[in-house]
């Protein structure tokens, strides 16, 4: 199973890439996943670049092909003015451009930071629409930390419950059938049909 992280931090350290890795270190430690965290920062000139030029270079491929073939997904976003950071934006909008069934039906646990907790209503006023909007399927309880929720009760607590949802899904959804079966039917000729209709004895 492959969890990929999306990072929007732009400092070093950062409290983004923190929360990122807590929450997928409590997702794998229920699913055993592989993960794999992109930090856009190292992404941005790319980026830019793919809205003059159309196409993504080499190191932002790479991002647009872990992320359309990962399991699940957790993506964290700086909060700036109350909302998404251009970049985390700009990401997801490129992603788009690539591959528009990139997030279809895929599991996302969104999470964002911020210097108070007056911004955490960020999560359903913009994270949640967007990724509704791509066709993913987004965990239920979403997480948000304030500068003062680390280290505070609370914090590690939503961690938990929002890794167990999004280890739950992914392991759900990877048990199901495949797409090729989950869309086959049995042909059953009419003559077998009709047969089955009549009354025996």
């Amino acid at each position: 199973m492959k969890l990929v992280v999306v990072s929007a931090g732009l400092s070093v350290p950062s409290s983004t890439r923190l929360l990122g890795d807590r929450l997928a270190a409590a997702t794998a430690e229920r699913t055993g996943a592989e993960v794999r965290v992109i930090e856009l920062r190292d992404l941005a000139v790319e980026i830019a670049h793919t809205f003059t030029s159309g196409f993504p270079g080499k190191e932002l491929s790479s991002a647009f092909d872990a992320v359309t073939g990962a399991d699940g997904l957790i993506v964290v976003t700086p909060v700036f003015s109350a909302s998404y950071s251009g970049l985390f934006k700009s990401f997801f909008d490129a992603l788009g451009a690539h591959d528009k069934d990139a997030l279809a039906g895929k599991p996302v646990l969104i999470a964002a930071t911020g210097g108070t907790a007056r911004h955490s209503l960020v999560l359903d006023h913009a994270l949640r629409p967007l990724f509704a909007y791509l066709r993913a399927v987004v965990v239920p309880t979403g997480v948000y930390a304030a500068s003062e929720d680390w280290g505070a009760e609370g914090l590690p607590e939503r961690i938990e419950r929002a890794a167990g949802e999004l280890a739950a899904l992914t392991a759900g959804l990877s048990t199901a059938r495949p797409p090729a079966q989950r869309d086959a039917f049995d042909v059953v000729p009419f003559e077998e049909r009709l047969a089955a209709l009549r009354p025996t004895g």
